[in-house]
């Protein structure tokens, strides 16, 4: 999993600005996009840890799974993860039937209870994941990359985007034998949806026996776009 991960952003839309008057009617504009990307080593990750148990009654499987999240949240904060690092991410108790010839038979109840970890200490994913596997969880999955600098990159690629778009159009504006005098307005374009979590870190517990799980974050960009109107002369 060494592939980088391309992440799109949503920013803050900014309100138009203007450096000067807004340019009479015929008062020549030209209108370029700019792109911005800042690549950043992912610094957090998310994971999600799943519990499932199974017995013959509802009560007994929601206390067996009860008692299978409070050890794997026992070891989770053992490791260094605290209580606001933690949140349950879902939580179901429903019945499981066997079909035979076209009948349904009560096999049993299954209870499952998910938790979302931010783990800030990235070297220790690995290690988190095993022991969330060798405590109880019987499922890994949706681990995605993040960076705790998030806000800061984000406006550095909004930076980049606009002297961007304005080198765009001060080329434009060249090749009609002009020049930019001002900025008439700034705008963000929206932004694309954010690709879901790589699924190649999906596992259960028969992995537990394993050597430390490896963990490839890769590389994060940070993606932002923009609108320039730039009055000519």
């Amino acid at each position: 999993m060494t592939t980088a991960l391309a992440f799109v952003l949503g920013f803050t839309a900014l309100a138009p600005q203007s450096t000067q008057p807004s340019p009479s009617p015929s008062t020549p504009v030209v209108v370029a996009t700019g792109e911005g990307v800042v690549k950043r080593a992912p610094d957090r990750a998310w994971v999600t840890v799943t519990a499932e148990s199974r017995a013959k009654t509802p009560q007994e499987a929601q206390k067996l799974n009860a008692a299978a999240m409070s050890s794997v949240l026992q070891k989770l904060k053992g490791a260094g993860i605290s209580e606001e690092a933690i949140q349950t991410a879902a939580y179901d108790l429903q019945p499981e039937y066997d079909y035979n010839n076209g009948r349904q038979t009560l096999r049993g109840y299954v209870a499952r209870n998910s938790l979302d970890v931010r783990v800030d200490a990235l070297p220790k994913l690995g290690e988190i994941i095993d022991l969330a596997v060798g405590s109880g969880a019987t499922m890994v999955s949706g681990v995605r990359f993040d960076l705790k600098d998030r806000h800061a990159v984000e406006r550095e690629a909004l930076r980049i985007a606009v002297a961007d778009a304005r080198g765009r159009a001060e080329a434009l504006a060249a090749g009609a034998d002009m020049k930019v005098a001002g900025i008439v307005r700034i705008e963000e374009q929206a932004a694309a949806v954010m690709p879901p979590p790589r699924p190649v870190m999906a596992m259960r517990a028969e992995m537990a026996q394993q050597q430390t799980t490896p963990v490839a974050p890769g590389e994060l960009e940070i993606r932002a776009a923009v609108t320039l109107t730039a009055a000519l002369r």
